[in-house]
C-alpha cells in the first residue's frame, strides 16, 4: 500500500513538472519570439522567408486569428478578463488531470493565453508577426501564443484516444 502511495505522488510530481515545463514553454516562446518581433520588424513592411510564409508585423484587439476583433476593438481589458477568466479554468483542467498528454495540452494552451493577456494588458492589443499565404490568400497574422494553443488543442484531442488515454493515465 505505501509502495502504491509513493509511486503515485511520484508520478503525480512527474505530472506537475510535465505540466510546468508545458506552460513555461508556451508563454517563453512566445514572449521572446514577440519581443524579437518588436525589435526587428516594422508594421507594414513585411519580410519573405520562404515562398508561403512572411514575417509581417501587425496588432490584433481580437481573439485567436483575429476573430471578435470588431466587437473587442478599443476593450482590451474587457479582452484580457473574458480571455483571463478561460484561462483560469484551463490552468484548473491542467492541474487536475491525470493523463500526461491532457495536461500537456492544456498547460501549453495557458502558457500561450498568458502570453496573449500579457500583450492585451501591456500594448492594448496582441503583436501578431506570423504570416502564412497561397498566392493572394494570407491567414490571419498570428503569433506563437497562437501556435502554443493551437499544439495544446491537439494534445488534447490525442489525450482522448483510448489507447493514449490508457497508457498516459497517472492516477
Amino acid at each position: 500500500m505505501a509502495e502504491r502511495a509513493v509511486r503515485l505522488i511520484l508520478n503525480v510530481s512527474h505530472l506537475r513538472l510535465a505540466v510546468a515545463l508545458s506552460f513555461l514553454t508556451g508563454f517563453a516562446v512566445d514572449q521572446v519570439t514577440k519581443a524579437t518581433a518588436l525589435a526587428y520588424l516594422t508594421q507594414g513592411s513585411p519580410i519573405a522567408v520562404i515562398p508561403g510564409f512572411n514575417l509581417s508585423l501587425g496588432f490584433n484587439e481580437g481573439a485567436s486569428f483575429g476573430m471578435l476583433s470588431g466587437i473587442m476593438a478599443g476593450n482590451p481589458l474587457a479582452m484580457a478578463a473574458m480571455t483571463g477568466i478561460i484561462t483560469l479554468g484551463l490552468a484548473v483542467l491542467a492541474l487536475r488531470s491525470r493523463n500526461l498528454w491532457e495536461a500537456m495540452g492544456f498547460a501549453l494552451a495557458v502558457g500561450g493565453s498568458a502570453g496573449n493577456i500579457l500583450d492585451r494588458l501591456r500594448r492594448g492589443a496582441v503583436t501578431d508577426f506570423l504570416d502564412v499565404y497561397w498566392r493572394d490568400w494570407h491567414w490571419p497574422t498570428f503569433n506563437m501564443a497562437d501556435v502554443s494553443i493551437s499544439v495544446g488543442a491537439v494534445l488534447i484531442l490525442i489525450s482522448a484516444l483510448p489507447a493514449v488515454r490508457k497508457s498516459y493515465n497517472h492516477a
